[in-house]
């Protein structure tokens, strides 16, 4: 029996014509919605396609945030040639076919071309340094687009050369603005004459994460699966709306920005004491299929350098949940990383440790060193005491509350201080007997 998804794909196929997000592709800045911050009135990116004054650019988003329509827009109104090619599909071979036809053009007619290349961060170093010369000369203008962070994956030389654009994912408002506009469009579902109830577009909206394309796609699946009543309407209410989208669009890629944003968010949240923040942010890793090993090793830096000696507890338990996370494994390993991040978040913190050892390091690198005191050297191997070592050292086991005060930095760093231990937890205590400890050393150096 065929289902939702088969009664629409015979739709499509039946009327022969484009996926409804690329029949409502704008075709100008003023129909293009969202991306205000850089194709906004008065903004440079906007003054330039109006101008047709472009340099080369790249375009970097997430899917459905309007790359490919900013490219198409341009194409509209540029004076020149406009090319596409695809990186998943063109070679070295296709691009120096288009840079021949682009300097034949230029020679010849005095006209540039603006070449689009979609995912350009697909094309290896060699495919992307073979563009390099006629981006440098003028020959073309090179729009990319690209998922993935540039910085990342394009070659430093045409980052150089080109203007970065950062696209964000389209607002829930942007979404909705979208599919209204498609209700009685002649390019969208007019000719289906749909009634879709708001709380239908709302969902569409809200779920799709920000892709436009995924939000269409789910209006144009419930329209033309759905029979028209007596009337010749097609009503789309909510329950349709949900069977057309079954997932809300979880945003994520694993080796991009989202990679780091979201653990540098799920960082500063368990630093932030924040469990609820904690646990939204270590859901969202989870369901992208984050690499656990990668999760719990952060969850241990994040006890060792923010909980440190303040509750010591705190690296036992991430490191015993790293174990857990190499037996088990996804999903179960969610509960062991979610048992240790939220004891990390509510554990008191200190910084100390942490800071203290960055402190010795700079030292080290900022000061001068003569050795290890001779009280401290080992006196174990042969010979050893013969040139002094372990002399003048003293047990402190042999003396009351087992500690004698005596000088264990070398000289160049005597009396000089890394640990200061704060007040937050178990570290109090420790702060309290290093002040009785380090005030009775204070007292024998004055001696």
């Amino acid at each position: 029996m065929a289902d939702l998804f088969d009664l629409a794909s015979e739709a499509q196929k039946e009327r022969g014509g484009a996926p409804l997000a690329a029949r409502m592709r704008p075709r100008t800045l003023d129909e293009f919605v969202g991306q205000e911050a850089i194709i906004g009135k008065g903004r440079l990116l906007r003054r330039a396609i109006e101008a047709d004054r472009l340099s080369s650019l790249i375009f970097y988003g997430p899917p459905g945030c309007g790359k490919t329509t900013l490219a198409q827009i341009i194409a509209n109104t540029t004076g020149g040639n406009f090319r596409v090619l695809s990186a998943v599909t063109s070679g070295v071979a296709d691009i120096r076919e288009i840079l021949k036809f682009a300097r034949d053009e230029l020679k010849l007619y005095g006209r540039k071309t603006v070449l689009f290349i979609d995912e350009i961060h697909r094309f290896n170093k060699g495919q992307q340094d073979a563009l390099l010369p006629a981006v440098e000369d003028g020959t073309i203008i090179l729009i990319g687009a690209t998922t993935e962070n540039p910085f990342f994956e394009v070659n430093g030389a045409l980052l150089s050369r080109s203007r970065i654009f950062r696209l964000q994912a389209l607002s829930a408002d942007d979404i909705y603005l979208l599919l209204q506009r498609c209700i009685d469009d002649e390019r969208g579902m007019k000719e289906y004459h749909a009634q879709i109830d708001e709380a239908a577009l709302r969902h569409w909206a809200d779920v799709c994460g920000g892709d436009a394309r995924t939000a269409y796609n789910a209006l144009e699946l419930a329209v033309i699966t759905t029979e028209p009543g007596a009337d010749g309407i097609r009503h789309i209410d909510l329950a349709i709306a949900e069977e057309s989208i079954q997932q809300r669009n979880v945003s994520y890629d694993k080796k991009g920005d989202w990679h780091y944003d979201v653990i540098s968010a799920f960082i500063k949240s368990m630093r932030g004491s924040d469990p609820d923040a904690v646990l939204h942010w270590l859901a969202r890793m989870t369901e992208a299929g984050e690499n656990p090993e990668f999760i719990a090793r952060r969850i241990i830096i994040c006890a060792a350098e923010d909980v440190g000696l303040a509750d010591p507890t705190a690296l036992l338990v991430a490191t015993a949940a790293a174990e857990a996370v190499h037996y088990v494994g996804w999903p179960e390993a969610r509960i062991a990383l979610a048992e240790a991040a939220v004891y990390v978040a509510c554990a008191p913190k200190s910084n100390a440790a942490y800071l203290g050892i960055d402190a010795a390091i700079a030292d080290i690198h900022g000061k001068p060193f003569s050795g290890v005191p001779l009280h401290l050297r080992d006196a174990s191997y042969r010979g050893a005491k013969q040139f002094g070592h372990g002399k003048g050292y003293r047990y402190p086991h042999d003396y009351p509350g087992h500690y004698i005060p005596q000088q264990y930095l070398p000289d160049e760093f005597s009396g000089r201080i890394y640990y200061k231990p704060s007040n937050n937890g178990r570290e109090q205590r420790i702060s309290e007997l290093l002040q009785r400890l380090r005030g009775e050393k204070e007292n024998i150096d004055k001696e």
